[in-house]
């Protein structure tokens, strides 16, 4: 039985997917839940939805590195 996921804190999520790994309808769905509320003003593109991978991500990383200087 899934319980009502939306009403979880990230702790309790965390913990509900940890126990659940090896269950994948309730591991799907609370992972699902977990990352519906990730900020995604904050997360960088997964490379392979990206055009060309390799010069996107050389580009994002040399940004990151000049960040730093």
């Amino acid at each position: 039985m899934i319980q009502n996921l939306n009403q979880m804190t990230n702790i309790e999520l965390k913990r509900y997917i940890s126990k659940h790994r090896n269950q994948e309808k309730a591991f799907r769905a609370a992972l699902q839940v977990l990352m519906s509320r990730c900020d995604s003003a904050t997360q960088q593109p997964y490379p392979f939805d990206l055009d060309n991978p390799e010069s996107e991500v050389e580009a994002l990383l040399l940004e990151k590195l000049n960040r730093t200087d």
